[in-house]
């Protein structure tokens, strides 16, 4: 009985994070606002959000250099044509207000350095203890 009581928490926690899920379907085009146009120096940069309940029934705003470039629901991925270098990755919230969504409540940012051929992947994660925030993609 112990030791049902000491392993119920941690699922109870760990039911809340996200995971990958088996079908990521893509961004509509309509939630698609920026890097969309290949440049002469361009790199694709790859960005999936998690399946998971966390946040579920709103949109979290991918940004690229402090510049909103799509609304991404969960389970869904977007390409973004991003000129080489070291450039911010980041999410925000995508409601005004108050709630996990909210902008006030959601940003986390990356400096990388996004190069041809590089890991230029990332994921969208949440979890009930931290929220939710990006991290390179593990290749």
């Amino acid at each position: 009985m112990r030791s049902i009581l000491a392993v119920l928490p941690l699922l109870v926690l760990s039911g809340c994070a996200s995971y990958q899920g088996d079908e990521v379907h893509p961004v509509p085009s309509d939630r698609l606002l920026a890097y969309q146009q290949a440049g002469k120096d361009s790199v694709q940069v790859d960005v999936t959000r998690d399946e998971g309940y966390l946040g579920g029934g709103c949109y979290v705003a991918v940004t690229i250099d402090h510049e909103v470039a799509a609304r991404i629901g969960k389970g869904e991925s977007a390409s973004f044509q991003v000129p080489a270098g070291k450039h911010v990755v980041g999410i925000i919230g995508d409601k005004d207000g108050e709630g996990l969504c909210s902008k006030a409540m959601l940003r986390r940012e990356l400096l990388v350095p996004l190069e041809p051929g590089g890991n230029n992947a990332f994921r969208i994660v949440s979890d009930n203890r931290t929220g939710f925030d990006i991290k390179p993609a593990v290749e």
